[in-house]
């Protein structure tokens, strides 16, 4: 039975191999007789060289066995190029160190069912140290915890064109890790920690020092930050589900020219922060039900020349946290039952809010300052009580969206369980009439009368104003906005 066991492991398929002078042969024949630069030379020898790598290229079948080395044993034995497949099985291996660019996929119809097991021992279960290395359908489980060392399922230093997708990790200290990297594409995986507390627990996706990579349609739950990313560049977020994560669903810092698209982050510890970054384009996610003292559906700390649209905030402590915001683009968001739908403080200057519903808060904007240098533009107020008599679609009283009582509250938090008393709505009314404890020029000047419906029309079938209409840079349209007030916004606006 051994012996059977052995033939097994050790099979290795080869592809028909074309005799490589016919390769040779049929290159030259497709050279011009004419002369040709060095660069196209270049070309075919690139095109040879990949082609005779393809040609060479072994499946290597991999089989669970006793003793625990298959899959070292079969990386040690393959070539750069070839595929390791591994059938259905428990594989109780770690630190499988992976030096050259192989594929490392389950067997056909067997995705997920090839299960790496580490046993809570070693550091991690594969080190990548090569460059165009494929992991794909695996299920990788039990990395141990440690104070000292980033242990993770799949850890990756100083490698490009990595692909990591369709994998199952189980109670993995950190799930997928990647440091020093570039143009690696983490795609499609379910991420499950068991929660712990802050300290024995790490990241489902964590990116340090990495370029250009991808983070597309992962599930992650129980890790302390659900993806994290500092000091990147060009990263691409899209379609991801973070959730249930003990810190953040994202966390990201020192990140420039950073992409977040059609992400959901929900019952996060602390919501999600971004700081520290510059030019970052947050376009069609969902921050919901984060709750807590310290929670947010986004806190923005140190952020400049950024986009935020078509999000939405439901149901968080805080719906948008900003300090330290300068020049970014607020614009088509929703915010929804939260208990702040907006804290701004004094810090954050030159930023535009405009055309967002805000609806059902407890509060739709705190701050701490009496004076704003930001502007907040044609938005919906579920709170306004101003009236439209010239039928425009925009109200004809400004609205100051700062209430007296949130002023009190941000001095007194104590105050809150005096939210809904006739007190409170008295001092409400009293400061609508008489403003004089609120900011003055924290002010939308002309509201819009009815939510904004995103597709693309308004309800009262005025066309909205689209990205194209309007530039995405803050600071271009507070320029126009000094030049002719808002003349620039009702031109557009009434086409």
């Amino acid at each position: 039975m051994m012996s059977r066991t052995n033939t097994k492991q050790h099979k290795i398929t080869y592809p028909p191999v074309l005799p490589l002078r016919y390769v040779f042969v049929a290159a030259v024949e497709w050279v011009p007789r004419k002369d040709i630069s060095m660069k196209t030379l270049l070309h075919i020898a690139l095109l040879l060289l990949f082609g005779v790598q393809m040609l060479c290229a072994k499946t290597h079948e991999v089989y669970p066995e006793p003793q625990g080395k298959g899959i070292a044993m079969a990386v040690h034995t393959a070539l750069s190029g070839d595929t390791l497949r591994l059938h259905k099985g428990v594989y109780k291996e770690h630190d499988v160190v992976i030096g050259k660019a192989l594929t490392i996929i389950a067997a056909s119809g067997e995705a997920g069912l090839a299960v790496i097991d580490a046993e809570l021992r070693g550091t991690s279960i594969l080190f990548v140290r090569a460059n165009g290395v494929t992991v794909r359908g695996l299920t990788l489980k039990n990395v141990p915890i440690a104070y000292v060392n980033d242990n993770a399922a799949i850890r990756v230093e100083g490698a490009r064109n990595g692909v990591f997708e369709n994998l199952h990790i189980e109670n993995a200290f950190f799930g997928i890790y990647l440091a020093t990297s570039a143009n690696c594409r983490i795609a499609g995986n379910v991420l499950r920690a068991t929660k712990g507390d802050e300290s024995s627990s790490g990241n489902g996706v964590h990116l340090w020092r990495c370029d250009d990579c991808v983070i597309d349609g992962n599930d992650i739950q129980g890790h302390r930050d659900g993806i994290y990313l500092e000091f990147n560049r060009h990263a691409l977020v899209r379609n991801n589900r973070s959730e249930g994560n003990m810190r953040y669903g994202l966390h990201f810092m020192f990140s420039d020219s950073c992409e977040y698209l059609r992400n959901t982050f929900r019952k996060n510890g602390s919501g999600v922060a971004v700081m520290y970054s510059r030019v970052v384009r947050m376009v069609g996610n969902t921050f919901e039900q984060n709750w807590g003292a310290a929670s947010y559906g986004v806190l923005f700390k140190e952020i400049s020349d950024s986009y935020m649209a078509e999000n939405r905030f439901f149901k968080n402590t805080t719906g948008l946290y900003a300090e330290g915001v300068s020049r970014t683009m607020i614009e088509r968001n929703e915010f929804v039952e939260n208990g702040w739908a907006l804290k701004i403080f004094g810090s954050a200057t030159e930023n535009v809010f405009r055309f967002n519903n805000v609806i059902g808060n407890s509060f739709d904007v705190a701050t701490n300052s009496f004076d704003s240098e930001n502007r907040f533009i044609h938005n919906y107020w579920s709170r306004y009580e101003g009236y439209d008599l010239d039928r425009n679609g925009l109200g004809d009283v400004p609205f100051r969206p700062v209430r007296l009582f949130s002023v009190l509250v941000e001095q007194q938090q104590p105050a809150l369980v005096l939210m809904h008393s006739l007190l409170v709505n008295m001092l409400d009314v009293a400061e609508r009439v008489i403003p004089s404890m609120t900011p003055e020029a924290l002010v939308d000047a002309a509201p819009q009368m009815q939510p904004l419906e995103f597709g693309g029309k308004m309800n009262n079938d005025k066309k909205l104003l689209t990205q194209k209409a309007f530039p995405e840079n803050a600071s271009d349209v507070l320029t126009k906005l000094r030049s002719n007030n808002t003349t620039f916004f009702n031109d557009f606006l009434h086409r």
